[in-house]
């Protein structure tokens, strides 16, 4: 058996961790620079808000219904999630961190009493880190995806549900829709739909090999999942990511050239970063910049470069960005958005170098090393590059951000006794 525990409304529960008076009231998230609604409290969905709803808008909405407004605080949501999975991992030896908000954990050899086990990670993740959370129990992983999704919408579960039997799991899945199985959505529900397949029931009980060839394998292993047959193991050890792109929005539209090179080269330290993490190196890199598509004489450009040699290193890449930044920028328009991806991604210890070229040096790799451990240890951002400025008149509009509580000295709650 599988376990999916999957936190409520994410985003909005981890505003309500430190701020308990509005435990029970509407809360709204918004994305980067303010532009959409991305999370709702339970109570915020059932005025009407709907995802990714446009914020200008339903501003007057969430004012007329007083709903507490939250800008995006990513290093708040990546550290109460990992308190989360922290939190959950002594009740599985075999655990898949699926995502931000949703963990796998492997239930063989554990506690018969499946019902009794979930309701205690639901009540040691409540106490340890206040954030609500749903778990579905089932013997495949797409199953366990239905069983949970029925925790969250049926009251009478008390956030659990264990589809341990047929009867149970064809009782889930006569009341869903096909799109509301794990992996079904857009083109390929409506391939489905050509073949007469409209809730979860018809896709499990149609004929695998039929269906596989007007879609493809995956719909066939899924179909498999929904009968009780397991065809996705737990992913332990989470893949390396094969493409790593870091994009945002401006604050303030940008018509020069300088502040659309100091958001490239923050964008690009970012991904190089992250490329760092995994322990790999990127072979080219794709920059793109746009101006607002709703604005007249839209213009929007991108290029691919290739880097001189296989590198992680932020001060090569960011000067690859700057100089296809230079070539795609062009005076006379009002830039809103970029981005830098970092593609062609090779793992760093696996790479055999170019014979005539020694690659990235062993010094480049230890002042990586340190720039990586001081930023970590004092925050990021203390050391930096130049290229990426001094002050940033560009960087995403965020109105109504909360303090980062539990990542940064100065933003630690202060409790009174």
């Amino acid at each position: 058996m599988i376990a999916l525990i999957d936190c409520n409304s994410f985003y909005a529960s981890c505003h309500q961790v430190f701020r308990p008076d509005l435990r029970g009231k509407p809360v709204a998230v918004l994305s980067n620079n303010d532009g959409f609604v991305v999370a709702r409290s339970a109570e915020a969905k059932a005025l009407g808000i709907g995802d990714l709803q446009p914020f200008f808008k339903v501003a007057p909405l969430l004012r007329r219904h007083k709903v507490a407004i939250f800008s995006s605080n990513y290093p708040l949501y990546g550290d109460l999630s990992c308190r989360v999975m922290d939190t959950l991992r002594p009740f599985s030896p075999n655990m898949e961190v699926y995502s931000i908000d949703e963990t796998f954990l492997m239930m063989d050899g554990l506690p018969a009493e499946g019902k009794a086990y979930a309701q205690r990670m639901r009540q040691t993740v409540w106490q340890h880190v206040r954030i609500p959370v749903s778990v579905g129990i089932a013997p495949t992983k797409t199953l366990a995806k239905v069983a949970n999704r029925v925790a969250k919408k049926v009251p009478s579960t008390n956030g659990v549900c264990v589809l341990d039997e047929h009867q149970k799991w064809e009782w889930a899945l006569r009341r869903l829709k096909v799109t509301d199985v794990w992996g079904i959505a857009g083109r390929l529900a409506r391939r489905l739909a050509e073949l007469n397949i409209h809730t979860a029931w018809d896709l499990a009980t149609s004929h695998p090999k039929h269906v596989r060839r007007h879609c493809n394998v995956n719909v066939e292993k899924t179909i498999a999942e929904l009968n009780g047959t397991a065809c996705l193991a737990l992913e332990e050890v989470p893949p390396a990511k094969q493409q790593i792109y870091c994009t945002r929005s401006f604050g303030q539209k940008a018509t020069t050239i300088e502040p659309v090179l100091n958001a490239l080269s923050v964008y690009s330290a970012r991904a190089a970063e992250k490329l760092r993490q995994q322990q790999h190196l990127a072979l080219s890199v794709h920059v793109f910049i746009h101006t607002s598509p709703h604005a007249p004489n839209f213009h929007s450009d991108s290029r691919i470069a290739q880097l001189p040699y296989p590198t992680n290193d932020t001060r090569v890449i960011t000067a690859m960005v700057r100089a296809v930044g230079c070539a795609l920028f062009q005076e006379g328009h009002a830039y809103i958005k970029a981005g830098v991806g970092l593609t062609d991604i090779i793992s760093q210890e696996a790479h055999q170098y170019d014979l005539f070229h020694p690659g990235q040096p062993a010094r480049a790799d230890r002042l990586m090393a340190v720039l990586d451990q001081v930023n970590r240890r004092h925050g990021n951002g203390t050391l930096y590059l130049a290229a990426q400025g001094i002050t940033r008149p560009w960087a995403m509009r965020q109105q109504y951000r909360s303090p980062e509580y539990t990542t940064r000295w100065t933003d630690l709650p202060v409790v009174y006794c």
